[in-house]
């Protein structure tokens, strides 16, 4: 095994801490791992697959990034090619003078600012994984829609020895292409989930080529173009121009679990549409992605998730020491969440309340579960309807197409 190490300068102001958490979202990511000081993840190059770990060695005003890797050899081109993919994923070269500028003259937004000053809006490494994290989220928490890809990732992707345990990296498209919606099925992703997420691991040269202009494109035609494909409705194709493209200004209206945080957040009595969303934003039109991830960093640290308070130096080798709060942070909110599990009831086929997941075939008969084919009884059962409720995501994304219908989803 090959080791390497450099450096990076972000811009400042920097948190590591805040910029994982947004990207991760949740404490079980097991792509994108945090633990409390050192941020890991596995990358492909074109060496091989290596883990990267990152960890902030200067404070946010002067910040300063150790990259250390393991696994295949750092040659030059691998080095570049790491260098970008942390650029994407940790928001290192964002400058966000002009949003806290703004921030700083407007008494709603500016405590909230002030707050997660050094988050740096991160973006998924490549669309195929922007794409398939949005497909996965569609009609079930987040929470699932974590796990579910943690399930893909641990099946599909490469593999290296880390720090004590096997790490994957993300799928890349050619480890997908050849699956089956049934194998994918066994991981808890439903067939026209598994479909459309096979359809684009498959995609050509030309159509591949064709969506990489989405970066020039305006957001109008570059949401049109990803709703051209199977399974991509409003909500997945606004969350890929945010997470993957970092268009900043755009607050993906459908998500309900952010429409959640922005009600709270301005005391709102009545739930918000799409609509009212884009309504509610305009006074920050230009910066409404950058509050969509302030607002989902502050949902995190009311669950204790993260420690709001910068990090303290003092490690022997300068790396920034987390406040005690945080060290944890991950292993005390999934023993929360295992006990919330625990205490879920069993499946309630007559909750009238509960969402339909997105591509589960209809029951026979209205209150009557399906019967399950001798392969569905013997595979554990899968925490979706557990985990469905009102923070899933979203509701214009509900692909309605049959099974065997050709082409782009029916918006009915």
């Amino acid at each position: 095994m090959s080791r390497g190490e450099f450096f990076l300068k972000p811009v400042p102001p920097y948190r590591l801490d805040l910029t994982v958490w947004t990207l991760r979202r949740r404490a079980d990511n097991a792509v994108d791992r945090w633990d409390g000081s050192t941020y890991r993840r596995v990358l492909t190059t074109p060496d091989g697959p290596l883990e990267v770990a990152v960890a902030q060695t200067a404070p946010p005003d002067s910040p300063r990034l150790r990259v250390e890797t393991s696994g295949a050899a750092l040659g030059e081109e691998s080095r570049r090619a790491v260098s970008a993919a942390l650029e994407r994923l940790l928001g290192f070269r964002v400058d966000l003078s002009e949003f806290h500028r703004f921030a700083e003259l407007d008494e709603k937004l500016g405590p909230l600012a002030r707050r997660f000053r050094g988050m740096k809006p991160p973006r998924f490494a490549t669309l195929f994984e922007g794409a398939l994290n949005s497909i996965a989220c569609q009609q079930v928490t987040l929470t699932l829609g974590v796990r579910l890809l943690n399930r893909l990732a641990e099946r599909y992707g490469q593999e290296v020895q880390g720090e004590g345990e096997i790490a994957h990296a993300f799928p890349r498209p050619e480890d997908i292409a050849g699956t089956t919606p049934e194998e994918l099925r066994e991981l808890g992703f439903s067939r026209n989930k598994g479909r459309a997420m096979i359809e684009l691991a498959r995609l050509g040269p030309e159509e591949r080529e064709e969506l990489a202009r989405l970066e020039t494109m305006p957001d109008d035609e570059a949401i049109a173009r990803l709703i051209a494909l199977r399974g991509i409705g409003r909500w997945s194709a606004e969350y890929v121009l945010l997470r993957y493209l970092g268009r900043t200004h755009l607050f993906p209206g459908d998500d309900v679990g952010a429409r959640n945080n922005l009600r709270d957040w301005l005391s709102l009595s009545e739930p918000l549409d799409y609509d009212g969303v884009r309504r509610v934003v305009a006074p920050w039109d230009d910066f409404g992605g950058l509050l969509y991830f302030h607002l989902l960093l502050s949902r995190l640290a009311e669950s204790g998730l993260l420690d709001v308070e910068p990090a303290r130096l003092g490690n022997e080798d300068g790396a920034l020491a987390p406040a005690a709060s945080s060290q944890n942070a991950s292993s005390a909110a999934s023993a929360r969440e295992a006990r919330m599990m625990a205490k879920q009831p069993k499946k309630n086929t007559k909750d009238k309340h509960k969402p339909k997941v997105s591509g589960e075939p209809k029951t026979p008969k209205a209150g009557a579960p399906p019967k399950p084919s001798t392969t569905e009884a013997e595979r554990p059962e899968i925490d979706i309807v557990y985990e469905s409720g009102l923070e899933s995501f979203p509701a214009s994304d509900p692909p309605s197409w049959t099974p065997l219908a050709p082409g782009p989803p029916r918006r009915g």
